[in-house]
């Protein structure tokens, strides 16, 4: 029996996607094909959740900060059907062999590793929360893009956990689901992920953002109606390598809880931005003096994000976009040529407001843009990339998508 995996990339194609009809439905054939070839039958149900882009509010999930992400139409499907014993065979599109695993492998964190161990994590997690959960054979389809910053493992887990529950028939409520994930992720995987991007998978909807607390884990469905307002989001992939944001993202993290601990508080969220100079100059020196400035100043756009997404004032966001982007380049140093480049020409080229959103070191920047202007900005982000000889970008126009859910 297997238990070693090995994740397998695939680059993600540019395109423009702003439903979640067709490309839902495209996966779901996938996983359905693959599951049908590797398995010899038919599976119960198919079962999807989305990746996500972060609106606002970057890094300060783990400082019991505010996010507002939404999900996107792109998404990783599971074929599943129960197994009849106590196992879980799993399938991926990305990779050439299933992966096997018994109850021995989920009795502990770790023992299995590679793409299979956030499939793992989730029954590992389940189990450990109480739950009975059945064996099942999966497979699994995606077009959320690897390694690009859109939450394409927190997909992966929300999916195959809804899979899971709908075949057990466990009682999870839908606000009780996010933590389970997580802690699949960073208790057995090792990677240490905030709330904010399981949450996006399983709760948003379509058409809104999602509100989150970090704190205490409420969340509010904010409207943002690009579509009445003729407005997008352009999602640019960078093609950038993720440099160092394993060890980088571990510094910033403790830089944040070392200054809250500084300050009294018991996290920085807990600073006021009507109290941020005075906070400032009781901090030991300049590097930590803008991690925080770029946490509390983050934490207020979020609340002014929102306040104006209330009221209707879309296109108002695009300067508060921008605004945590200079505060992510200069304050919290997180950024890379490329994320910068994209901005630049997006703003260039006639975006509202634009950003990079992720972890940083990489990965993708979204553009607010006049939904008929989408395709020139691209082109010119394009260029600007070609001119600086970076690897052409993959572009992808989106609107608000459900979260997770099954499909059949």
């Amino acid at each position: 029996m297997s238990t070693r995996s090995e994740p397998v990339r695939r680059a993600p194609q540019s395109r423009t996607q702003t439903g979640p009809g067709p490309a839902a439905s495209d996966v779901a054939t996938r996983a359905v094909a693959g599951f049908r070839s590797r398995y010899a039958g038919k599976p119960a149900g198919c079962w999807a959740a989305p990746g996500r882009v972060n609106l606002i509010g970057e890094h300060t999930d783990y400082n019991d900060g505010y996010v507002l992400p939404f999900a996107l139409p792109l998404r990783t499907v599971v074929a599943a059907a129960p197994r009849g014993d106590e196992g879980w065979t799993v399938w991926s599109e990305l990779a050439d062999d299933p992966v096997e695993f018994g109850p021995s492998a989920v009795d502990e964190p770790g023992k299995v590793t590679g793409w299979a161990a956030y499939v793992a994590g989730v029954v590992w997690a389940l189990r450990d929360a109480g739950h009975t959960v059945p064996g099942a054979r999966l497979a699994i389809a995606s077009d959320v893009p690897l390694g690009s910053g859109l939450s394409s493992s927190a997909a992966l887990e929300a999916a195959v956990l809804t899979a899971l529950a709908d075949l057990g028939g466990l009682d999870l409520p839908a606000q009780k689901q996010p933590r389970l994930a997580q802690r699949a992720e960073n208790a057995y995987v090792g990677a240490p992920t905030g709330i904010m991007d399981q949450s996006a998978a399983i709760r948003c909807r379509a058409g809104h953002a999602l509100f989150l607390d970090c704190r205490d884990e409420s969340v509010e469905h904010i409207p943002f109606d690009l579509d009445a307002a003729g407005l997008a989001v352009l999602v640019v992939d960078s093609r950038a390598s993720h440099r160092h944001a394993d060890g980088e993202y571990a510094s910033r993290r403790a830089a944040c809880e070392r200054a809250a601990a500084a300050l009294g508080v018991p996290a920085l969220r807990d600073v006021p931005v009507a109290g941020l100079d005075a906070a400032l100059g009781r901090l030991p020196d300049d590097e930590t003096l803008r991690r925080v400035r770029h946490v509390v100043t983050e934490n207020q756009r979020v609340l002014d994000t929102v306040e104006l997404l209330r009221t209707g004032q879309v296109r108002e966001i695009g300067p508060l976009l921008t605004a945590s982007h200079v505060s992510m380049r200069d304050d919290f140093e997180i950024t890379v040529p490329e994320i910068d480049t994209a901005v630049e020409a997006a703003l260039g080229a006639g975006a509202l407001g634009a950003r990079m959103t992720g972890g940083g070191f990489g990965g993708c920047v979204l553009a607010l843009v006049d939904a008929d202007r989408a395709d020139r900005v691209a082109d010119t982000v394009r260029a600007a990339y070609a001119a600086c000889g970076f690897t052409a970008p993959g572009t992808v126009t989106v609107l608000p998508a459900p979260g997770a859910t099954r499909l059949t």
